[in-house]
């Protein structure tokens, strides 16, 4: 925390009070969007018409009326020509500010400001150095809170607001790609895992071989031949590389068995003895009747 005095960050400045019966403002300050607060001692001051910010220069701006009155001056107005003439009045000085012109009078004594007093929808604004050497009051600046904090007595004082930590964003996360249409067909075929052996069937109820298979490309969009020779017959696309997605073929003189090919010798199918179930092209019974593979992907 940082003592204020001359070289306060630049020019700081105070917001002065509220001006509700001037229909036009004399100059308008520019708000920026970095909001600060005001302590005097302990006490947090609470603005209920302007918040206190710094604008686009680094000039902090705070309401005066607020913070005058609570140093015991009393404020009044009165309107010259185009400009506005404030007063501050306590027992020991008698303070006059004029907007636009870059001085004050301070019990007759013309004292330069480092900016001239300006109004922004109705409400007048001083450097803060202003108040550091008419006031008499120290300023200590807490950065990390955003304070200006007003020692009247003398003493430092520790915020009397703290900061809420920043909010820190979680990393988007991707979404997963969406699964192949070769991904979606193994899938589905694996869902149907155990559902028995039907002669002619063609629905999750029970399934011959062919049904199984035609039913799992419909599902995505796929019309096949209803039976397996026909399926073998009207598609042209032989393949020896393998791959997933794949129709493998058997035949006991005739091609009558059809299954899909999972990858790693493994295929699904509809069988007689455990229905639908993967079994190895490379096993006795399987190799004995493969006659080949053709591709629907």
């Amino acid at each position: 925390m940082k003592v204020l005095a001359k070289r306060f960050i630049g020019s700081c400045a105070v917001v002065c009070a509220a001006v509700p019966f001037f229909a036009a403002p004399v100059a308008e300050a520019s708000p920026a969007d970095r909001p600060v607060k005001v302590q005097v001692n302990d006490e947090l001051l609470q603005f209920p018409e302007v918040q206190p910010y710094i604008d686009e220069q680094g000039v902090m701006q705070v309401p005066l009326r607020v913070l005058s009155e609570k140093l015991g001056y009393q404020v009044s107005w009165a309107k010259q020509a185009d400009a506005i003439v404030v007063t501050l009045l306590n027992k020991q000085q008698s303070i006059l500010l004029i907007t636009d012109q870059q001085q004050a009078i301070v019990n007759s004594k013309k004292i330069s400001l480092e900016s001239s007093p300006t109004v922004y929808q109705g409400n007048t604004y001083v450097p803060l150095r202003f108040i550091t050497e008419t006031f008499g009051s120290p300023i200590e600046w807490n950065d990390a809170n955003q304070i200006a904090i007003v020692d009247v007595d003398n003493k430092s004082h520790k915020p009397a607001w703290i900061a809420p930590p920043p909010v820190v964003k979680a990393a988007a996360v991707a979404a997963p790609p969406a699964p192949s249409l070769t991904d979606q067909i193994v899938q589905t075929a694996n869902a149907y895992m155990g559902v028995p052996y039907a002669w002619g069937g063609t629905t999750p109820r029970g399934f011959d071989c062919s049904g199984f298979v035609r039913y799992v490309f419909e599902t995505k969009g796929i019309d096949l031949p209803r039976t397996s020779a026909e399926m073998h017959s009207s598609l042209s696309n032989s393949v020896t590389d393998l791959k997933v997605g794949d129709l493998v073929f058997f035949a006991a003189k005739t091609v009558n068995h059809v299954g899909i090919y999972l990858g790693n010798d493994q295929f699904i199918s509809a069988t007689t003895s455990r229905g639908v179930t993967v079994e190895s092209l490379s096993s006795s019974y399987w190799s004995a009747r493969y006659v080949g593979a053709k591709r629907v992907l």
